[in-house]
């Protein structure tokens, strides 16, 4: 089965060069690039059953043995996120091919896009089963380099625009992170990750905590935590719908990931939690009151995201089983319903011809079908039982109550509160954009319409378009999906339960990457 674990990247990146190589044919372009990530999805699938039931798989390539080889490290949070992703890829793909379909290449210009979008497909992928920080930091620049030509596809002012600040933010952390593993490298002289977690325990504790820092400074700009997410709303609302919706399901997930690592192996002490408690705290009230004050629904969603990543921090910040296993659990979740968000809101732009709540109105009755599309997960985000949001948000207060401290006690609180926000702000672009006539849009004086703000360049009212039904059945796929995470949540849980007590310390880790010990 170890000959499975590289083929997770060789796949996407062989359809990359595929991909652009029948750069004259975009029909066989997208048959190449849904057929790659639909293999991978199903290696993803094979791999998570094995490591449940086994030892983690590792793959040392070229046959040279850690800690001078490259070593692919695939665990149960491992291939769980390479299956989640390539999932939230594939459904993602399939309502990008809807769009070009039926617009052309006007959007993204299918050429460059379906290579760049298997090459950013690759980047996550690498940086999922990265045996050590250097390949870990290969995977972040392959999704982000990536990312930049997505980001910016049209050449749009605003997209342009955008993408100057993501660019910029992107460099300042890459920077930051590679000078944090070559610190590393010259602290413990290895950047193999479970090499680390051993000779760590050898240097100084103030070299320690300033390492840790640095790592999760770097990690925190790409999750978008407080202080570091000011770039995001800004940057991810003007790209195309898809891409929109696959940088907030995943990219931000990555930067988490990171830093799950990075707290569970590389420095399980608990000297930084309670910052990252405090952290947390902030990142969860100030995304919401960001939310709250949107009247653009892709820059209320992506406050949302920053917002909802503070859940994700929390349990990381525990330091427990119980709450690494929430954590987990609750980025399963949020990767599929915010993915599914925003394709709805890519519906309702094409439905309404906007994105903002004060130019919309009536498409319950225009189009009951997105209206469905969009409240389902909508109630999800906002934590109503029993939806899969309901359960992380209860996953995650338990194991703070456990903990029993005042911060904890605290966050408890404002996780509470923070859910009512995200649920308030999402009823009010139900209220505005579904339930309200159509005849009233030029209602400005609406109570609802107080105190919020447009998106910065937001364009003029748009000619409303069709809704092709492969973007229609992409999103309802994703919906299908958010469900099951409810459904099935006991055998979810579950696992990533499992996956959360292989991360009780390094030792499970170390040992799968070193069988015969460290010398």
């Amino acid at each position: 089965m170890n000959a499975l674990v590289p083929l997770v990247v060789m796949v996407p990146l062989l359809g990359a060069a595929s991909a652009l190589i029948l750069g004259r044919h975009p029909r066989m372009q997208r048959v190449v690039a849904l057929l790659a990530l639909s293999v991978v999805l199903a290696i993803g699938a094979v791999l998570l059953v094995v490591v449940d039931s086994d030892a983690p798989l590792v793959m040392e390539v070229g046959g040279w043995s850690a800690p001078f080889g490259i070593v692919l490290v695939v665990d149960r949070l491992s291939a769980l996120m390479v299956v989640v992703s390539a999932a939230v890829l594939l459904a993602v793909l399939v309502f990008s091919v809807g769009q070009g379909l039926a617009d052309g290449d006007d959007e993204a210009p299918v050429s460059i896009y379906y290579p760049t979008y298997l090459i950013l497909a690759t980047g996550v992928f690498t940086a999922f089963i990265a045996g050590d920080l250097f390949n870990l930091y290969v995977g972040f620049e392959i999704l982000l380099v990536a990312s930049y030509v997505l980001i910016t596809l049209g050449g749009t002012e605003a997209r342009i625009r955008a993408g100057v600040t993501y660019i910029v933010v992107s460099l300042l952390s890459s920077a930051l992170f590679l000078a944090s593993i070559a610190m590393i490298y010259g602290a413990v002289g290895t950047v193999n990750i479970a090499q680390i977690s051993v000779r760590m325990a050898e240097v100084p504790v103030d070299v320690q905590i300033l390492l840790h820092t640095m790592l999760l400074v770097a990690f925190g700009i790409k999750a978008a935590v407080f202080p570091l997410s000011f770039w995001l709303p800004d940057s991810y609302p003007t790209a195309p719908a898809p891409v929109t919706a696959v940088f907030a399901g995943l990219l931000t997930k990555v930067g988490v990931y990171a830093i799950i690592r990075t707290e569970t192996i590389i420095f399980p002490g608990p000297e930084l939690n309670p910052a990252l408690m405090v952290v947390a705290l902030l990142t969860m009230v100030v995304g919401a009151l960001g939310a709250v004050a949107q009247a653009d629904i892709k820059r209320l969603l992506s406050f949302t995201l920053v917002s909802h990543i503070g859940y994700m921090i929390l349990g990381v910040a525990l330091g427990t089983v119980a709450g690494t296993s929430a954590a987990i659990f609750y980025v399963v979740h949020h990767i599929i319903v915010q993915t599914t968000l925003f394709l709805a809101s890519g519906l309702i732009e094409r439905r309404g011809g906007s994105t903002s709540i004060n130019e919309l109105g009536g498409l319950l009755k225009a189009s009951p079908l997105i209206a469905a599309l969009f409240f389902i997960p909508a109630l999800n985000l906002g934590g109503i039982p029993p939806f899969s949001g309901f359960i992380g948000k209860l996953a995650l207060f338990e194991a703070s109550a456990e903990q029993g401290t005042p911060l904890a006690y605290l966050l408890i609180g404002a996780g509470a509160f923070v859910s009512l926000l995200t649920l308030y702000a999402l009823m009010r672009v139900w209220n505005m954009a579904f339930w309200r006539p159509a005849a009233d849009v030029a209602d400005y004086d609406s109570p609802l319409l107080h105190n919020v703000s447009e998106a910065p360049h937001a364009p003029v009212l748009q000619q409303t378009r069709s809704t092709p039904a492969l973007m229609v059945a992409a999103t309802g796929a994703m919906v299908v999906v958010s469900i099951g995470l409810t459904v099935f949540a006991g055998p979810l849980f579950a696992m990533s339960s499992r996956a959360g007590e292989n991360l009780e310390g390094p030792s499970m880790y170390v040992d799968a990457v070193f069988p015969g010990g460290i010398e």
